[in-house]
């Protein structure tokens, strides 16, 4: 996941302050540490205030953690001269498969080995969508390991030779932890959507046999699409349905251990030739997704999908961050307007502040990538330690978990706030409606299944602001100081 070249790519530098609704605060220094976590919060309902509309607020500072406030928002006739947010029902875009994270091996590991109760309490926090619960409806897995596994392994891992029928490969290395938790987390949210993304395939099918770069031996194409499919099926057998898969994460990227390359021209073969008929002649409704890299190369889905055979097997193209622009989403929309775009993978860093990376995040993923037609947001990694790991050797030092897991002990770090704005309140089956952005109030609205309305509203400013939330010719008006994110719903 992590890469040289990654590191290349620079997040814009962002002035935060410290944030509150309505109410102030001090200045964050910006060399503070991340600030100490809490689960989210509800106001006493001893005296709640009446209200149209219901927010809940983070602060860049940390000060207020994904919590609802009991503020008064009152739809009304009333006129001012602030900037009006308006909020369009009427026209809609894409429809919304859920919002989470990249299960890695060893976000997996640590969440499985907690003491059962914890672990319980914990998975009900993020899987549940009641009372301050999270809702996580989407996760993303890998094929095998990433380089946020203890070490590098796929499901058919021999000492010599060849295997060309496969008689070897076994799903043995997630009985472990990763199939049982998964099952846990089937238990609380049946319809829950999982992805899964190969970092390399076995070694004994590429070019330079190791697990870290080189490329699929054209000789294995279809043994290499029948892993797919035994993959598939004994996730099935587990109890497990993969709604999707990619054919390789990060194909332009060499670099990570494991990893393989893969042009588009390959992809495309492979897809068309291989991949995309033993999914039809096995039955598998599994999506194919392209590509899942970066934005700066939109040429290489297109590329794909200009191939007649391989279109008509993929769902769609899927994205990360680390180089481009998240418009690139668009541009490949527009192209092909009848295929999906999905946003399947960012990291926030144990060397950022808690402000800089809930703001560029908010921003560039939660409203940006959504309004580009993106069907999700998958933030990396679920959880690592507190020396972010387990990952391999070579693999990313500095990727900060949503959580970070001390044996039982849990700090919720700045992308499980990132997520729960969206995640809680935007459920599978929203669908994205029309809003006004408003100088630096960068914003995204949906409507879900049972007709709410949810505005996530990022103050992208030094200062504060107050401006009003138009809907059916009324408006409630609110104030964000700088750098704040608030999510609305009514």
């Amino acid at each position: 996941m992590l890469t040289t070249f990654k590191n290349l790519f620079t997040k814009p530098l962002m002035l935060v302050l410290c944030v509150g609704f309505i109410f102030s605060c001090s200045k964050e220094n910006s060399s503070a540490p991340t600030p100490p976590s809490t689960p989210p919060t509800t106001p006493p309902v001893s005296s709640p205030v009446v209200t149209d509309v219901n927010f809940w607020l983070t602060t860049s500072n940390g000060g207020t953690l994904f919590t609802r406030q009991n503020i008064g928002l009152i739809f009304g006739n009333n006129t001012n001269g602030y900037s009006t947010i308006t909020v369009d029902t009427t026209l809609t875009y894409q429809s919304i498969d859920g919002f989470g994270y990249a299960l890695t091996g060893g976000s997996a590991s640590l969440i499985h080995s907690m003491a059962d109760d914890k672990r319980a309490a914990l998975l009900q926090e993020l899987f549940k969508t009641d009372s301050t619960f999270i809702g996580i409806s989407y996760l993303r897995i890998s094929i095998g390991a990433s380089d946020m596994s203890a070490s590098p392994f796929t499901y058919d891992d021999i000492s010599s030779g060849t295997d060309t029928n496969l008689s070897q490969f076994s799903l043995s290395p997630e009985q472990t932890h990763l199939i049982p938790l998964l099952k846990e987390i089937i238990a609380i949210n049946p319809k829950i959507k999982i992805l899964g993304s190969p970092w390399s395939a076995p070694v004994w099918m590429k070019t330079n046999s190791s697990f870290k770069g080189g490329s699929l031996n054209t000789s294995y194409y279809d043994v290499y699409a029948q892993y797919f499919v035994k993959y598939i099926q004994g996730m099935a057998a587990a109890g497990i349905t993969i709604d999707a898969i990619t054919p390789q994460n990060e194909p332009l990227n060499p670099n990570n251990n494991p990893s393989m390359s893969m042009t588009s021209a390959e992809q495309t073969n492979f897809i068309k030739n291989n991949l995309g008929p033993a999914f039809s002649a096995a039955g598998l409704n599994t999506k194919i997704i392209l590509y899942d890299h970066n934005c700066d190369k939109p040429s290489y889905p297109l590329d794909i999908l200009a191939d007649a055979t391989a279109y008509n097997y993929a769902d769609g193209s899927a994205f990360h961050l680390y180089g481009g622009n998240i418009t690139a989403l668009t541009d490949v929309h527009n192209a092909y307007p009848n295929k999906n775009v999905y946003f399947t993978e960012q990291w926030t860093s144990s060397t950022e502040t808690f402000s800089g990376d809930l703001s560029w995040h908010v921003k560039n993923l939660i409203i940006g990538a959504t309004r580009n037609w993106s069907r999700n947001v998958l933030e990396w990694n679920f959880a690592a330690d507190p020396s972010q790991g387990p990952h391999t050797s070579g693999g990313c030092s500095t990727c900060l978990g949503a959580l970070t897991v001390n044996g039982n002990l849990i700090t919720r770090n700045v992308s499980y706030y990132i997520i729960a704005h969206a995640s809680k309140f935007v459920r599978p089956g929203s669908v994205r409606v029309n809003t006004s952005i408003q100088g630096t109030l960068q914003n995204v609205a949906f409507k879900t299944p049972d007709g709410h309305k949810v505005l996530i509203v990022l103050n992208d400013n030094t200062s504060a602001q107050t401006f009003n939330i138009g809907f059916k010719n009324k408006i409630v008006t609110a104030t964000l100081d700088g750098g704040s994110v608030a999510t609305f719903v009514w």
